[in-house]
């Protein structure tokens, strides 16, 4: 007994001592002493194809895999696009309609002409689709994982090559309808393959060509659009426009590989910094930095890219565990949610949010920007109650976004985390003006310096001059009943939707709340069979027209037959007048004037109640470098830096074996069995002595 007491003695203090990984650490003992990041994902990603993928959490993990030409600068603000695998930006030529080259300020530009310059340098990852022997996979194979890898150099074919995947309905690309308004012949080529492809799955895309494309050496390429569309930038630096080797296709395309679910939709093949090494994505998803990526350094510095050697996805399903596991050190990053917000911020008294000193003493710490999105209630501009654009319907409307107080909302429902909103576009983007400048006249005052909300007392007026007094409809004599259409319908969203019944309330207005699921919900919305709804945008780009287009009468959800992204169906011709000239004019003074224009006018007539922009919190361990907020750049992570002796210092402390419950445990085991062991020798003493 005294040797098996001995030997779990000394196993216990070996939990403490023995291993550099604390002992109950998720991740392999070399993924720790790498410079790894720990980071995790709420849900399998569906599609990593970038001409299919347009979701954050997709694009989280492929954007660290492929390159479009262009990406946005990681610590630069305002936003600012420059070359990723290019020379230097594209060289830009304007086309009158007779083919001549104009000035970029002439009134008769009909096309515009990007030439694409490609490095020589750049290189694709490792992988068997770059060797022909692989084009042949029999099923006797050993191991489909265990193939010769090659590799090859960046093409400007490429692009051209992931364009024509764009244009291939099959490939259900979200952007394709967009694309045709601009690039000239895609909707052309689109139909063609579309329809050959339909007779023949195996055709080749690179038999044939799209008339705006042109490929014009091995390293150069030039696409045309139509007119002047100057954010056509912003959208070189998404993955859509990544390049796609016609070896993918032609390898993953085997017949073997089908039948194992083995396809670019699940291994991406780019030149990024990084490559998959993993894919479970009911577990975890694993990246490792790419031995093939080309030179790149950290701005303003002379740091190599990328500064990780492995990026370590983990699916977390649950808010929790991933939260204790971020305090234990177990991940680099965390949010924070309404769960953990009192634990972990602190309001000052000047209303900014700081970390708790709980959190402080940890060493954790805090980043906050706001989002370059909007969240808004809108009102059915084609319903006969709030629709419409008469002084009595706009009054209505008005009185309407009075009542609603936003800074309520993010107080109670998102804990100081939003700004109020007093236009379509956010901060940091041209057009958003702050001050008294900025505000919305028809619902703020502007005192002290500051923006205060019109009373409840003036809405009511507003409310009577519309033909409600007191909410009471003069012609009918009867109590202004509204409805308010959303998905919300759990436990949880009752004391919102509440709360929003008593907005209007405060007005006299009964609200009556349509709950339905997503699906019906945005059928709804696109057949115009709302009445008030709930909606946001996050910025594509950080342009005013992605936001101003939100508002623009050709978007219209209903005119348009559902495709549109104008869900309040407003249309107002000075507004669209205004769009039409500024969505293709380069920032300046004029455009700011048409802007701010376009806003006058749709504060004015409130389709909108503006609502928030939300403001995201990103907390982080001490360990974690270069955490710069960036909401347009995706590709982030080869940026990041570890200290990893820092980081598995913390670990240890954090984590370390409490092991002297056992320790008692064992002392009270061997305590027992001396006791027990005592009462039988003399219980057999005694037995003795009776005999």
């Amino acid at each position: 007994m005294k040797q098996i007491l001995k030997h779990l003695i000394i196993l216990l203090i070996s939990i403490d001592t023995v291993s550099s990984t604390p002992w109950n650490s998720p991740y392999l003992g070399e993924e720790i002493e790498q410079k790894s990041l720990f980071t995790s994902f709420s849900s399998p990603p569906r599609h990593l194809d970038p001409v299919v993928s347009y979701s954050s959490n997709e694009w989280s993990i492929i954007s660290q895999i492929y390159e479009p030409p262009l990406q946005y600068n990681y610590i630069a603000r305002p936003y600012r696009v420059e070359p990723l695998t290019l020379k230097s930006m594209p060289e830009i030529i304007y086309i009158d309609e007779n083919g001549s080259r104009v000035d970029k300020n002439s009134t008769n530009i009909s096309y515009t002409d990007y030439i694409f310059r490609l490095r020589d340098d750049i290189l694709y990852q490792n992988h068997p689709a770059f060797l022909r022997e692989n084009w042949n996979l029999k099923e006797d194979i050993d191991s489909i994982y265990n193939l010769k890898l090659s590799t090859r150099r960046l093409m400007a074919s490429d692009y051209i090559y992931a364009i024509k995947r764009m244009a291939l309905r099959d490939n259900s690309s979200p952007i394709l309808d967009i694309m045709d308004d601009y690039i000239v012949g895609l909707g052309d080529y689109s139909k063609m393959v579309s329809e050959l492809f339909k007779k023949n799955r195996d055709i080749d895309l690179r038999d044939y060509n799209i008339s705006g494309v042109k490929l014009i050496d091995d390293f150069t390429f030039s696409i045309r659009i139509k007119g002047r569309y100057p954010q056509f930038l912003y959208w070189l630096t998404m993955n859509f426009f990544a390049p796609i080797p016609w070896e993918a296709e032609r390898f993953y395309n085997q017949e073997l590989l089908k039948r194992k679910n083995i396809s670019l939709d699940r291994y991406p093949i780019g030149t990024g910094a990084f490559y998959m090494a993993e894919n479970n994505p009911n577990r975890r998803m694993v990246l490792i930095k790419n031995p093939n990526y080309h030179i790149e350094y950290y701005p303003n510095s002379r740091e190599r890219l990328p500064l990780l050697e492995k990026v370590i996805f983990s699916l977390e399903k649950e808010s929790i565990p991933l939260w204790n596991k971020f305090l234990q050190g177990y991940y680099d990053f965390s949010g924070v949610n309404s769960e953990t917000f009192d634990q972990t911020i602190d309001i000052s008294a000047d209303g900014n949010m700081e970390l708790s000193p709980s959190m402080r003493a940890k060493g954790i710490r805090l980043k906050s920007s706001i989002a370059p999105s909007i969240f808004y209630m809108a009102f059915n501009m084609l319903d006969p109650v709030v629709g419409g654009y008469s002084n009595e319907a706009k009054k209505l409307r008005q009185a309407i976004s009075i009542a609603q107080s936003e800074e309520e909302y993010i107080s109670i429902f998102l804990n100081g985390r939003g700004v109020v909103a007093q236009s379509p576009i956010p901060p940091e983007i041209f057009g958003h003006l702050d001050g008294k400048e900025g505000i919305d006249p028809f619902v703020y005052d502007y005192i002290d310096g500051e923006p205060v909300r019109k009373s409840i007392e003036y809405a009511k007026r507003l409310l009577a001059e519309a033909g409600y007094p007191d909410g009471v409809s003069k012609e009918t004599g009867k109590r202004l009943v509204l409805y308010y259409d959303t998905t919300s319908s759990g436990v949880d969203d009752r004391s919102l939707l509440d709360w929003r019944r008593e907005q209007f309330k405060k007005l006299g207005i009964d609200l009556i709340i349509r709950a339905t699921d997503y699906n019906r919900f945005q059928e709804k919305v696109r057949k115009g069979r709302v009445q008030i709804f709930s909606w946001g945008w996050n910025a594509d780009y950080p342009d005013p027209e992605n936001f101003l287009f939100l508002l623009y009468g050709g978007n219209g959800v209903v005119e348009s037959g559902g495709a549109g992204v104008n869900s309040a169906n407003y249309k107002n011709p000075k507004y669209d007048r205004l769009f039409e000239q500024i969505k293709s004019m380069e920032n300046s003074p004029e455009r700011l004037k048409k802007i701010r224009e376009m806003v006058r006018v749709v504060q004015e007539d409130a389709p909108w109640v503006f609502g928030i922009h939300p403001k995201s919190l990103i907390l982080y361990h001490s360990w974690v470098k270069n955490v710069v907020p960036n909401a347009m750049a995706n590709n982030v992570l080869k940026y990041r830096d570890i200290n990893v002796t820092d980081r598995l210092k913390r670990q240890e402390e954090w984590n370390r074996a409490i092991i002297y419950p056992i320790f008692i445990i064992l002392a009270t085991l061997g305590l027992t069995i001396y006791l027990l062991r005592l009462y039988y020798i003399r219980s057999q003493s005694l037995t003795i002595f009776k005999t």
